[in-house]
């Protein structure tokens, strides 16, 4: 299994940057974990956005789906589609819900249901394990500010685990959930602790305790913006991990 960083930005996009959107692939089957603000355009530099098995989303965060709208768009209206070679319709996979989020969404950019048509979407609850190709993804409620989840990521045949922590506040749950996994993709949004409960991200210090915690074989910082010192965010991460901490950059690549 192979984890492509395609954006890494928190809300705003650092510059020629996007937003959270990580490619999945195996030899098999070739997801996109989030979709957001940007990420579209870095998707098309790297691969043909057609041959995208599924879309699969943390939460309704605008810098973690807000790219769902041109991706449909181009599924919906590009001239490359023709009665002989229609669009296809990936899957895509949103927490409960997502159907009308999804049209709340596109009716800011159009008629509402442009991107419940382009894909086929799927409604996930954290009890479920959703397949698609080789690929299982499960999940895990995290503290943010709206429903937010945590998503496992495993091969069939193979013996690595990837989590994606999604946004969220010191918890114990996704501790747990990421527990020896072999690669933890954890967000390191913040300087310094936020003042206001209740909370919705992490510090680097923080993020290094939660990798430590679920003993992690190996920690990547993402979701960190580029106006900040982020040498000193990975040196404070790597001293709460107690070992090499990695800073997610656009299409650096990991292995699992």
């Amino acid at each position: 299994m192979q984890i492509t960083i395609l954006g890494k930005s928190p809300s705003a996009q650092d510059t020629g940057g996007a937003c959270s959107g990580y490619l999945v692939e195996t030899a098999e089957t070739t997801i996109l974990l989030d979709c957001g603000s940007g990420v579209f355009g870095k998707l098309r530099e790297r691969i043909d956005y057609a041959d995208i098995d599924a879309i699969v989303v943390s939460h309704f965060h605008g810098d973690h789906c807000l790219d769902l709208v041109p991706y449909a768009y181009a599924l919906a209206y590009s001239p490359r589609w023709t009665a002989a070679n229609p669009a296809p319709r990936p899957r895509l996979i949103v927490p409960a819900g997502g159907r009308d989020l999804l049209r709340q969404i596109a009716i800011l950019f159009g008629p509402e249901d442009t991107i419940v048509d382009a894909f086929e979407v799927t409604e996930y609850e954290p009890s479920e394990t959703q397949h698609v190709g080789d690929l299982a993804f499960s999940f895990c409620p995290v503290p943010h500010y709206i429903p937010t989840f945590a998503i496992s990521v495993t091969a069939a045949g193979e013996n690595g685990r990837f989590v994606f922590g999604a946004d969220c506040a010191p918890n114990q749950q996704l501790i747990d959930f990421a527990k020896e996994s072999d690669l933890l993709l954890i967000e390191a949004t913040l300087r310094e602790p936020e003042d206001d409960e209740p909370r919705g991200h992490l510090t680097a210090t923080e993020a290094g305790q939660h990798g430590r915690a679920a003993n992690v074989g190996r920690l990547v910082l993402t979701h960190i913006s580029d106006e900040l010192d982020q040498a000193l965010s990975v040196a404070e991460a790597a001293e709460a991990f107690g070992g090499e901490v990695t800073l997610a950059s656009e299409g650096a690549v990991f292995d699992c």
